[in-house]
């Protein structure tokens, strides 16, 4: 019987995530047309990313039992759970108290999950946050976002 030895995880890993998103989106693309490289269908370029990404995941797959890597280290549940608060969160609380103070709630709550918390630090991140994405999303795509909570408009 074959045995097969896997050196590095965190690749044998990686490569099995690539290899799932680029299935995943091959198979979303066959409920459209392909087309041909003159004439480029609705498929054709999620296709050939999806083919690459695919291939790329093939590749970090059997580099993965061939070169050894560093042992995979266990990442903290705090980190998680903060990173995961903070986006529902965000999420649940952007329409009733704007896009601004879910922000800033967003950043805080994510950078407990650092090593280190420096609130000046934190402060000045969530200001060119709001800055850029106000900018972006407000302005420049004209997304219907609240900027400041209900209370505070009437």
């Amino acid at each position: 019987m074959l045995q097969v030895r896997i050196r590095s995880y965190e690749d044998f890993w990686a490569g099995l995530m690539f290899i799932s998103f680029g299935l995943f989106f091959l198979i979303g693309a066959r409920n459209y047309q392909l087309g041909s490289a003159a004439r480029m269908g609705p498929a054709y370029f999620p296709t050939l990313v999806a083919g690459a990404i695919t291939i790329i995941g093939g590749i970090v797959v059997f580099q993965s039992l061939i070169v050894k890597g560093a042992k995979v280290t266990m990442i903290p549940l705090s980190v998680i759970f903060y990173i995961t608060l903070s986006l529902i969160l965000f999420g649940y609380l952007l329409k009733p108290i704007g896009l601004v103070l879910a922000l800033v709630l967003l950043v805080v709550i994510s950078a407990y999950a650092g090593h280190e918390f420096k609130l000046k630090e934190v402060l000045f991140l969530s200001a060119v946050l709001i800055v850029l994405s106000v900018l972006v999303f407000v302005k420049g795509l004209s997304l219907p976002f609240p900027l400041w909570p209900q209370f505070l408009m009437n």
